[in-house]
C-alpha cells in the first residue's frame, strides 16, 4: 500500500485491520513510498478523485512495462472517453485531469476499470469497518474479456471478494455516479444518513430530478443505463442506512469528492449543450460547504 503520514505509521506499527460484523482481518502489507514499493503486476488507484491528479506522476515507479492500472475511484474517472466515439470522443474533462497528470501518468492500453459497491467507514488509519458489500465490479474499457481481468477478479474472489467481470464497464461507472452524483452531496448539505434522506419524499424527487437530466447526458452518449432512477436509488438503500463517503468527508473537515462526482455530469452537459439546472444548483451549494486542501492535511492509501 502506498502511504504516508499517520497511515504509513499505523500501517507499519500494527498492520492494516479491516472488521466486517464480528470478524476482523489483520494483514501486514508491504507499505511506503512508491520508490520503496517498487514495479507490481497490478496497480489499485482507490484514492479521493480529487487527490489522484496531484499523486499521479509520484506513481511511475509502481509501473513497469507490463503493469495494469485499475481504477477504483467514484465519479468519472480520466480514461472514460478513450475511444468511446460519439459525441464526446477521446474528449478530457477538466474537472477531472485539469493538468492531464493522469493521462500522462497510466498507460493508455493497459487500464481497467472498476466500480466499488460497498460502504466502509475508517474509524482510526489502517483501521477500516465494513458497514454492507454489495459487489466489486472490473472490466476492459472496451468491453472485451482478458486474460489480465479474468486473473485479477479470480484474485479477489480467492480473498472473499465478491468480484465480478463486466462487459460494459462504462454503464457500470456510470450507473454508480448516476445515484452518487445526487445522494453524494445531498447528504452533505442535510448531514443525514441515506435512510433519512431517502426517506423524504421531497428529497428523493429531487434526486430523480437530477438523475433525468444526466439521464439526458446518458442519451446522447448512447449510454444504456438498463434501470429507472427508482431503481437505482433502490440499489443505494440495499447497502442499508449509512453516511455517504462525502458526509464523512464533510464531518471530517476534509475536501468534497465534488468534481469526480458532480461537476463531471454538469461539464460533459455543458460540452453537450444539455441545461441541468438542478445538477448545477446543488454542486454551487455543495461546493460552499466543501472545507478546501488548505484545511486538511492528511495521509492516503492506494
Amino acid at each position: 500500500m502506498v502511504a504516508r503520514g499517520p497511515v504509513l505509521a499505523a500501517l507499519r506499527a500494527s498492520g492494516l485491520s479491516v472488521s466486517n460484523g464480528s470478524d476482523t482481518r489483520v494483514s501486514r502489507p508491504a507499505s511506503g513510498s512508491p520508490a520503496e514499493l517498487g514495479i507490481h503486476d497490478y496497480v489499485l488507484l482507490a484514492v479521493k478523485a480529487q487527490a489522484l491528479s496531484d499523486l499521479a506522476p509520484s506513481l511511475a515507479p509502481l509501473i513497469g512495462p507490463s503493469t495494469i492500472v485499475i481504477s477504483a475511484g467514484n465519479g468519472i474517472p480520466w480514461w472514460f472517453f478513450h475511444d468511446f466515439g460519439g459525441a464526446l470522443a477521446n474528449q478530457s474533462l477538466k474537472s477531472i485531469d485539469p493538468l492531464g497528470s493522469q493521462e500522462s501518468a497510466f498507460p493508455r492500453r493497459r487500464i481497467l476499470g472498476g466500480v466499488v459497491h460497498a460502504s466502509v467507514r475508517v474509524h482510526l488509519p489502517a483501521r477500516a469497518q465494513v458497514v454492507a458489500t454489495d459487489r466489486l465490479i472490473l472490466g476492459e474499457p472496451g468491453g472485451a474479456s482478458s486474460a489480465r481481468l479474468q486473473t485479477l477478479v479470480a484474485a479477489f474472489r480467492s480473498g472473499g471478494i465478491h468480484a465480478l467481470a463486466s462487459e460494459h464497464i462504462r454503464r457500470d461507472v456510470w450507473t454508480k455516479l448516476w445515484g452518487n452524483m445526487s445522494i453524494n452531496p445531498l447528504s452533505a448539505l442535510t448531514h443525514c444518513g441515506t435512510a433519512r434522506l431517502l426517506g423524504s419524499p421531497d428529497v428523493r424527487e429531487l434526486c430523480v430530478r437530477m438523475m433525468e437530466e444526466m439521464q439526458l447526458c446518458a442519451q446522447r452518449l448512447d449510454l444504456k443505463v438498463t434501470m429507472t432512477p427508482a431503481e437505482r436509488i433502490t440499489v443505494a438503500q440495499r447497502l442499508g442506512d449509512f453516511k455517504t463517503s462525502m458526509l464523512m468527508d464533510l464531518e471530517a473537515g476534509r475536501p468534497l469528492e465534488l468534481d469526480a462526482q458532480l461537476g463531471a455530469v454538469v461539464e460533459i452537459a455543458r460540452l453537450l449543450e444539455i441545461p441541468t439546472p438542478y445538477l448545477r444548483a446543488v454542486l454551487g451549494l455543495a461546493r460552499v460547504i466543501s472545507p478546501s486542501e488548505s484545511d486538511h492535511a492528511g495521509g492516503g492509501t492506494i
